[in-house]
């Protein structure tokens, strides 16, 4: 079996502050040779930084998510553009718009999400996007923003919203969610979409898949979702790895850091 990419998982999350290095350990074991871990906050930086320098297999981006508006200041751009070009991580992220949780201010959302944009293009990073009932919107502004590439993580949109992003060059992360029966839509666009577009993703600590409800997720479940993808797209395990892995490894391309 190809080794295997988790193109969005949370390590340096505290719910893995116990047995970071043994969750590494077991996603190696079972084949994930490779994650990207998206930051959430300003503060979180340095402790994912942190993690990342576990094993060379964990690449980081370095971003301001929208849940956590609260805590994101105007400062925390600039101080984002310094960690960009210091740091050189993968990709800028995880930045987007979130119109499902109460109380996060669109206006707000939208100042940190376009700034993130702006830098991923002036930097040439790709992006690492949450969209959660405001795809239409992140497609319009991947649109007028221009010369973007990245993956809108744990997709849950429309077919026609996921050929808009195709359009875009823009791929789509599949994780969890897919294992559930009741994933209709979702599993409809995984069975016909691009494979050129197509990534693996845990999102761990959460979103753990049908055999892990109520659990803490980890990398090392990414082959579970692997084994639906193959089964929904007709394709062999191995095909599904080798395509997916490499989706990731062009798009994630972590140059060497400023001395």
């Amino acid at each position: 079996m190809s080794a295997l990419y988790d193109s969005h998982c949370h390590l340096d999350a505290p719910e893995f502050d116990p047995d970071r290095p043994a969750v590494v350990a077991r996603a190696r074991a079972a084949g994930v040779q490779w994650q990207l871990v998206p930051a959430v906050s300003r503060a979180a930086w340095p402790a994912l930084r942190d993690a990342c320098a576990l094993d060379p297999g964990l690449l980081p981006a370095y971003g301001l998510h929208p849940m956590y508006l609260d805590q994101h200041r105007d400062e925390h751009l600039d101080e984002l553009a310094d960690w960009l070009a210091t740091e050189r991580p993968a990709a800028v992220g995880e930045c987007g718009l979130d119109y499902f949780v109460e109380g996060l201010d669109p206006e707000r959302q939208r100042h940190f999400f376009q700034a993130q944009l702006d830098l991923a293009r002036e930097f040439d990073l790709p992006v690492v996007l949450h969209a959660r009932r405001a795809v239409d919107e992140v497609i319009t502004r991947l649109h007028r923003t221009g010369g973007l590439r990245g993956v809108v993580h744990s997709w849950s949109g429309s077919e026609e919203q996921a050929r808009q992003l195709f359009d875009l060059g823009f791929h789509l992360g599949i994780g969890g969610p897919v294992t559930f029966e009741r994933a209709q839509r979702l599993r409809r666009t995984v069975a016909s979409m691009p494979i050129e577009f197509l990534l693996l993703e845990t999102d761990a600590p959460d979103q753990p898949g049908a055999g892990h409800r109520g659990e803490r997720n980890e990398p090392a479940y990414l082959p579970e979702v692997l084994a639906v993808v193959a089964q929904l797209r007709g394709g062999s395990p191995e095909a599904i790895a080798a395509a997916t892995t490499a989706n990731a490894r062009k798009l994630f391309v972590r140059r060497p850091a400023a001395a």
